[in-house]
């Protein structure tokens, strides 16, 4: 049983570790092609979140979100695989951080081709999330926990 969940936690982590490999080698000087498709989306949301909540986003270099992403995804894969927490957790990190932005269904009409393609992606990351939190969830309640021992009960005469 032990293989077969190692066998999957590759194949699970592999989506993550390629797509961060991927994106090492484009990155360039600029961060690449990622960075050129996450700057407009990224602008959009942070404006969406000045306007709903008052506050507002710090101005960075949108390369490096792209390389916090592709760290995240590169050691938090090599770190799921060999069944560590802190591998899911940085994982997860990166999906909550990346899948809004990325993947804005919302500030598309329901009618356009748009909307259903980045609906279908923002789907399939809350997915992996859900994995992912699954595996924390299951991992944090698989630890042995510390079991008080009741003092035995003294029989007075």
């Amino acid at each position: 049983m032990a293989l077969v969940s190692f066998v999957g936690r590759v194949l699970f982590a592999s989506v993550f570790i390629l797509s961060a490999w991927q994106e090492f080698n484009e990155f360039g000087v600029d961060g690449g092609p990622a960075a050129k498709a996450l700057k407009p989306k990224f602008n959009v949301f942070s404006k969406s979140v000045t306007s709903h909540t008052g506050l507002e986003v710090p101005e960075f270099d949108i390369k490096y979100l792209v390389a916090a992403a592709v760290a995240f995804k590169g050691v938090g894969g090599l770190f799921f695989i060999f069944g560590s927490a802190i591998g899911a957790y940085l994982l997860a990190l990166q999906q909550v951080i990346v899948t809004p932005i990325l993947y804005d269904f919302y500030n598309h009409d329901t009618e356009k081709k748009e909307f259903g393609l980045l609906f279908s992606k923002f789907s399939q990351n809350l997915a992996l999330l859900g994995a992912l939190l699954f595996f924390i969830g299951m991992k944090n309640s698989s630890s042995p926990r510390r079991q008080l021992k009741k003092a035995p009960k003294s029989k007075t005469v």
